[in-house]
């Protein structure tokens, strides 16, 4: 009686120690990936980031008069009165 009752309490604890571990390692699987998505999200961020200060300095020099004139002669033909403008078609 004592024997099979140590049997049991062996299967028990046994059956308890393979859920734990199951457990554990179910949870770093988890972990591991929230630590994957979680370094993807921050490069997504830095990403932006950078991407966010592009369009600042962008939007600065969109309203400059620099970038007004150059776009007015480049885009639009259109140039000082009294202005010669030279087109070079040799080529």
């Amino acid at each position: 009686m004592k024997k099979n009752k140590k049997f049991y309490q062996n299967l028990l604890i046994l059956g308890i120690a393979l859920y734990v571990i199951f457990v554990l390692v179910d949870q770093q699987k988890t972990l591991n990936q929230y630590t994957a998505n979680s370094d993807e999200l921050s490069s997504q961020i830095e990403e932006q980031k950078e991407y966010k200060e592009e369009l600042a300095k962008k939007k600065d020099d969109v309203t400059s008069l620099d970038y007004i004139e150059q776009t007015a002669r480049e885009k639009l033909d259109m140039y000082y009165p009294n202005e010669r403008v030279y087109v070079d078609r040799g080529m």
